[in-house]
């Protein structure tokens, strides 16, 4: 195990050098640059736009401008400067990014705790009146756009949005201050892991009836054992497919969030790189996708230890 975990970090070497690329070239194609915006400014000149350009390393080959950007980031950690807010690109990352992972994994916990209950209950008694209100619940939180059900919940708690009442932002930390958070901080996870939700508890429901059809299955209830030992390892198999989707549930929740983090007022990446783009700032923009596709990398790797820990027989391939 401790070799395979070595070989993959190993891997994502190279694999982060390869998507660096691609990032910096898919920014490239957004037409426009950050200097762009002044063109329409009667105030500012043509010469004093070259002249920004210049100073913002904007006239170098695109090429160039990677090589540069890339050397940075392996030499001295740097990943660039926002034009738009100028700040390094990591230190603005670096305020938002704890609230960001906080905020996505209290939602997979939120899914999980509530999809897996849910979903063997569905299993267990296919095609009853449960079974059907659970099913139809389930469909109307994957049709619902999260955004808009950020919105209902707004008007029905009369919030505001944000993860402080207005008196605690800023304030330091305290026993109110958590208590203020914890009265707010529901509302996004219930917001962001509605959708998740009902899509994990389908998957589920499909992996217990599948388990539930196995051979194996009638031979542990044939060799006498108790059915709650038998949905034990029922439950068990089902998990596996579960563990390999969750890999997958963290940089979803990343990236496809940023319109309800915006809506929600969330101090989070996603408004972050919502106007980034907004105002071609492509370090920006090009970090927060590398920062995407590495929890990418780094999903799938816990899920893969998971299984092996979960699945004897995953261990020993």
């Amino acid at each position: 195990m401790a070799s395979f975990i070595v070989r993959r970090l190993l891997i994502m070497v190279p694999m982060m050098l390869v998507i660096s690329f691609i990032c910096f070239f898919l920014t490239e194609l957004q037409p426009g640059d950050f200097v762009s915006q002044y063109l329409e400014n009667p105030r500012i000149s043509p010469e004093q736009v070259e002249l920004i350009k210049e100073r913002l390393g904007l006239d170098k080959p695109a090429m160039v401008r990677y090589g540069m950007w890339i050397k940075q980031i392996i030499t001295k950690g740097d990943f660039g400067y926002s034009f738009a807010y100028k700040r390094p690109v990591i230190d603005l990352i670096g305020e938002r990014m704890g609230w960001t992972i906080g905020i996505a994994l209290s939602t997979i916990m939120f899914q999980w705790m509530i999809a897996v209950p849910l979903g063997i209950y569905s299993a267990l008694h296919p095609y009853k009146f449960g079974d059907y209100l659970i099913t139809f619940l389930a469909f109307i939180g994957i049709s619902i756009p999260n955004f808009f059900f950020a919105l209902i919940l707004m008007y029905l708690t009369n919030s505001s949005g944000g993860l402080f009442s207005p008196e605690f932002i800023g304030a330091p930390f305290s026993w109110g201050l958590i208590q203020d958070l914890f009265m707010h901080i529901w509302l996004p996870i219930a917001v962001i892991g509605l959708s998740g939700l009902a899509g994990l508890m389908r998957v589920m429901r499909g992996n217990m009836l599948d388990t539930l059809g196995s051979p194996f299955v009638d031979s542990l209830r044939a060799r006498g054992l108790p059915e709650r030992k038998v949905r034990k390892h029922v439950i068990k198999n089902a998990l596996n497919p579960m563990i390999s989707i969750a890999g997958m549930e963290l940089p979803n929740i990343f990236s496809g969030t940023i319109i309800t983090a915006i809506v929600l007022n969330l101090p989070t990446m996603g408004p972050f790189f919502y106007s980034a783009l907004m105002n071609h700032d492509q370090y920006l923009v090009m970090t927060f996708l590398m920062f995407i596709a590495f929890i990418t990398q780094i999903g799938n790797l816990v899920a893969d230890i998971l299984l092996a820990v979960l699945d004897p027989r995953i261990r020993m391939s």
